[in-house]
């Protein structure tokens, strides 16, 4: 029987040439000849001369949203980085940080980042964590096999550097929890399962979730709420709403207040198959690691 790959170790370099960091930012992964840099709106102006902006590259605008309680992105490629970045300026008003990523050797061509841009726009759509500013799908070009490898290699690398930058976009959950680490979540017409992740909260795909809210419930709950169902994570089945895909939230209090269609404390609504509530089971978790600092238990 084939074993699962184990993720190995690596690191990443982010340099911050202005000596603050609220600067730009470039960025270095061990064994990777691709660079990323991070650069906010309000020094586009006096950085748009950087070298790097001169290369073939992809690159995301990042931004709040008039319209959701998601935030925006849009996901950008060019020939040169440069020209669209100053498009986009004058043009995008939403953005409040750019990132892109080039080739340090120059590998980086135009069918290349066309291919990435299409792969980071599915990518994008199918994890519905983002209200994306995209129009249509962009179709990915036609590349020789050793091309396609190289470039999916290098969006590996890009995908592994993003939630370094802070940046979930991209990503889905991973997937199969241990059956222990499950918590439930049970009200009128709710009945959802999920686990506490390191960004926030899962809940579990075939979830139940309350259709109507009560009259008191915040406004960005609403707003929360009304983009899942505008992006087909929530769909209406008879008397609730089920859960299409994996989703996670930002916190344990967001998830089970978008499944509740209420203001609620998720560490006290979600429960172990035992009645435990998280807070509890955290309660106990920190204990146990005291007792370990202690050299007790």
């Amino acid at each position: 029987m084939a074993q699962t790959k184990k993720p190995h170790g690596f690191s990443i370099r982010i340099f911050l040439p202005d000596g603050t960091p609220d600067g730009l930012k470039l960025v270095e992964k061990s064994n990777w000849s691709g660079l990323g840099v991070v650069c906010p709106r309000s020094l586009f102006a006096e950085k748009k001369a950087q070298a790097e902006l001169a290369r073939t590259g992809v690159y995301v605008l990042l931004g709040p949203s008039d319209t959701s309680e998601l935030p925006r992105v849009y996901v950008g490629q060019g020939d040169a980085v440069r020209p669209r970045f100053e498009a986009h300026h004058a043009k995008k008003d939403f953005w409040t940080t750019a990132i892109f990523f080039v080739s340090k050797d120059a590998n980086l061509n135009s069918a290349h980042v066309h291919y990435l841009e299409a792969d980071l726009v599915r990518l994008a759509k199918e994890a519905h964590r983002y209200e994306l500013d995209n129009g249509d799908q962009p179709q990915r070009p036609s590349l020789s096999a050793a091309d396609e490898a190289d470039v999916q290699a290098f969006l590996d690398e890009m995908l592994l550097c993003f939630p370094v930058l802070g940046v979930s976009v991209f990503e889905k959950p991973a997937g199969s929890v241990p059956k222990k680490d499950l918590l439930y979540l049970k009200a009128k017409d709710c009945d959802c399962r999920g686990y506490e992740s390191a960004d926030g909260f899962v809940v579990l795909k075939g979830s139940r979730a309350r259709v109507h809210e009560v009259p008191s419930i915040h406004a960005y709950l609403t707003d929360l709420r009304a983009t899942l169902v505008a992006n087909g994570v929530l769909v209406h089945d008879g008397d609730s709403f089920v859960v299409t895909q994996d989703y996670e939230f930002r916190s344990p209090s967001s998830a089970s207040a978008a499944m509740e269609g209420r203001t609620s404390n998720g560490r006290v609504e979600w429960h172990d198959k035992d009645g435990r509530t998280l807070k509890e089971l955290q309660g106990e978790a920190a204990g146990d690691a005291a007792g370990d600092s202690d050299g007790s238990g």
